[in-house]
């Protein structure tokens, strides 16, 4: 119960008691759970989402869900969004990308990185039939944690001394291993095929963006990370949208 709550206290905002407060040894046992938490988080998005749905045409809906989504996580992928888009766009050394994305002003190309992912979201997610909207979500959330567990399979940690993953530095594959197994599962029985095209594309793209992290920095950290997740989200969008358009 404690590693749980532990992926819970990192993942989200949702207050946890103090007596179950982690250290470092037990948010990286947590690992396991990502994914879990994703698609719970997923799960109440889409519960918001067929709420609001009942009142409110599918943009506005879709702008409200993004928001909860960012509030209920406290941000923590937005952030990682904005500082990899500065660090990895300023065309500056290894040394001096890790100092830029540890530095908690925003720049130029984060706030520009910033808009265009939560456009793209929300647009994506607004053109998702209706039919497939609540799938859609749970499997963002699922879907972006599961992509995270893949990058911190397959690359280094790329700082050497602390920093928000820090924790995962000696992350073993059982992980991605049972969450590939979950969101395999979900996503089959819950939208067959389309489930498929997603994986498709959320692999290929954070296969890319491993290659690129590996290329910039040498490997992974905690904001590459949230910039994983966020990709993922909106691949499983884009995806669905042009499915219900029949693409």
């Amino acid at each position: 119960m404690k590693t749980f709550l532990a992926a819970i206290q990192f993942l989200t905002v949702i207050p946890v008691p103090a007596r179950y407060y982690c250290d470092e040894k037990e948010l990286a046992r947590s690992v396991i759970y990502f994914p879990l938490i994703g698609m719970l988080i997923g799960a109440l998005m889409a519960a918001l989402d067929w709420a609001l749905g009942l009142v409110l045409p599918p943009l506005p809906v879709s702008v409200l869900v993004v928001m909860a989504m960012m509030g209920i996580t406290g941000c923590l992928h937005m952030d990682g969004v904005a500082d990899t888009a500065d660090g990895f766009l300023s065309a500056r050394p290894k040394e001096r990308i890790l100092e830029i994305m540890r530095d908690s002003r925003i720049g130029a190309m984060g706030g520009i990185a910033l808009v265009c992912v939560i456009l793209l979201k929300v647009s994506a997610l607004a053109s998702v039939p209706q039919a497939l909207r609540a799938p859609t979500l749970v499997l963002m959330g699922l879907g972006g944690e599961v992509a995270l567990l893949v990058v911190m399979t397959l690359l280094p940690y790329a700082r050497t001394g602390s920093g928000m993953a820090a924790f995962s530095r000696n992350n073993s594959i059982v992980p991605l291993i049972a969450g590939a197994i979950l969101y395999g599962a979900v996503a089959w029985f819950s939208v067959g095929w389309l489930g498929v095209a997603m994986s498709g594309v959320v692999l290929t793209v954070t296969l890319l963006f491993a290659w690129w992290c590996s290329r910039k920095i040498g490997g992974y950290t905690g904001d590459t990370l949230g910039m994983t997740g966020e990709l993922a989200a909106i691949c499983i969008a884009l995806v669905a949208a042009a499915w219900g358009k029949g693409f």
